[in-house]
């Protein structure tokens, strides 16, 4: 049930392969939409320019649209949006959408692409108008970025409601026009990535056991089996592997930890190094015997958003065929406290030989990680980047205005920090000083601690310090995205919920290294 539940959550995204023009008469059973831009005119306070598609459609109208642009309120400021009823016989409903000023380009103070980022908001305000209106067919405006709007109408429609009989109107979306349609067609396969991590987050913990998530993954990956290898490693290999770290988290729990190996081979040098990816997979994280408060505990149903981002990144490469061999990891299990789990001061012993006193058993992703991260080595990769929920002083630190990034690798943050602002999924740099790191080798009983000396302060940096310790790759970034996990109304194109952030980021980094020697 759980699996058939999923299947149709994930078809049930928006994807569209085509593109049209004015011409098209009304579906029976189909009200159609159409959503357009228009840009403030630079110099002229309350003055608007339309966008090329917009321009043509009010052409086809002999001006009606601008006509009743002008008489139906004030300039439509960036963001803004506004309906029109029965101006053109295809389209019901036509909403205006506000796009700011044309091409303002990227900001160095808010370290994004300004005018992607509000074409993504602007559409995605018209498409969910229209679709709170019951339409179930969008076309829309390029506006002069089709990849940027596609990502704006695909991420902004998406809303789960799988397991609730009233569910909102699915819509269908398609490119106005011709123009840049192979752009359009990547912002949707960008934006499917990021809706895959988002679904995955959202849905309940007994729907996402860690079996129930290596069987998604699977499944998502299956059209691409000439490219990818899917290895699915069972609590025997891990024991093998001697991953006590791994092992230490998931003992109290009565699911079966699984080791999610993904191999995606899209070089045509075979021989080329990967990148190799790695998730903090804890579908469920009660914080073990040092048990977390009630309040907001469900939301730990989304703690293995290190393991949806990169697992979806890895799905999206292989739908774009990107020249690049990505290997992906993901530790998946539990944290639940019960008889047979961890309890404060015990002592385990990771994959690498190094012992770790476990002070706090709900410090857990990192023990996870630790042993992953380790066992990647073994790759050769050319860089290792993990993600992971990995601490609430993140979330303190930055909150959900960007992902925290510490690396030991200049290049690599600059190759982070690049797409980044291509995608307007932000990353800030955090430090890795030998002062955090003193902290956590410390420890009373064993070579590591799992907390650092001094709690709270600086947590986040102690646990990238920790991981640190499992690392001995020149170019490795530790994405902690505890803070940009959920949104509520920060991200104006991601409805309340779990955020799939920073997929398009990973995406975007991976398709550079395709490029780059």
């Amino acid at each position: 049930m759980t699996m058939l539940l999923l299947r149709r959550a994930v078809q049930t995204t928006v994807r569209t392969n085509h593109c049209r023009s004015f011409s098209a008469s009304q579906t029976l059973n189909q009200r159609k939409g159409l959503v357009l831009g228009v840009f403030e005119k630079e110099g002229e306070e309350g003055s608007l320019h339309l966008t090329e598609a917009a321009a043509g459609f009010d052409q086809a109208l002999s001006g009606k649209l601008s006509e009743l642009l002008k008489i139906s309120g004030p300039a439509l400021k960036k963001g803004k949006s506004r309906i029109f009823y029965g101006i053109h016989k295809d389209f019901p409903c036509v909403a205006v959408v506000g796009l700011g000023k044309n091409n303002p380009g990227v900001s160095g103070t808010e370290n994004w692409d300004t005018g992607r980022e509000n074409i993504r908001q602007a559409v995605s305000a018209g498409c969910r108008l229209l679709q709170d209106l019951e339409v179930n067919h969008v076309e829309v405006d390029g506006c002069s970025d089709t990849q940027s709007a596609a990502e704006g109408a695909v991420l902004g429609l998406f809303h789960y409601d799988q397991l609730k009989s009233k569910k909102k109107t699915k819509v269908t979306t398609q490119l106005l026009g011709s123009a840049d349609l192979a752009g359009w067609e990547r912002g949707v396969v960008f934006a499917e990535g990021q809706n895959l991590a988002r679904l995955l987050m959202e849905a309940p913990a007994n729907h996402i056991t860690p079996t129930a998530f290596a069987s998604t993954i699977e499944e998502k990956l299956a059209p691409h089996a000439g490219r990818v290898t899917i290895n699915k490693r069972s609590q025997a290999w891990i024991e093998e592997q001697q991953m006590g770290a791994f092992l230490s988290v998931s003992k109290g729990s009565e699911e079966p930890p699984v080791f999610l190996e993904l191999h995606y081979n899209g070089s045509p040098d075979s021989t080329q190094a990967p990148l190799l990816l790695v998730g903090k997979g804890i579908t469920f994280d009660s914080g073990g015997i040092s048990l977390k408060p009630s309040p907001s505990m469900d939301a730990m149903r989304a703690d293995m958003g290190g393991a949806a981002t990169v697992c979806a990144s890895i799905v999206t490469a292989a739908a774009l065929k990107l020249p690049v061999n990505i290997i992906g990891l993901a530790p998946l299990c539990e944290n639940m406290p019960s008889g047979k789990a961890t309890k404060p001061g015990d002592v385990v012993t990771a994959k690498n030989g190094k012992t770790i006193q476990v002070d706090n058993t709900d410090a857990e992703g990192r023990l996870v990680l630790a042993d992953a991260l380790f066992y990647g080595h073994t790759f050769s990769p050319r860089a290792i980047v993990n993600v992971a929920t990995l601490t609430g002083a993140m979330d303190v630190a930055l909150g959900s205005a960007a992902t925290g990034v510490f690396t030991n690798s200049d290049w690599l943050w600059e190759q982070l920090h690049k797409a980044s602002v291509v995608t307007g999924d932000r990353v800030w740099r955090m430090p890795l000083f030998q002062h955090y790191t003193r902290q956590v080798t410390d420890s009373q009983l064993a070579d590591l601690n799992n907390i650092g000396k001094y709690s709270r302060s600086g947590g986040a940096c102690t646990a990238a310090a920790f991981l640190r310790e499992f690392v001995t790759a020149p170019h490795w970034a530790h994405l902690d995205i505890a803070g940009v996990m959920s949104n509520k109304d920060e991200v104006p194109y991601l409805r309340k919920g779990m955020s799939g952030r920073p997929t398009r980021t990973l995406v975007e980094f991976a398709a550079g290294l395709a490029h780059h020697s």
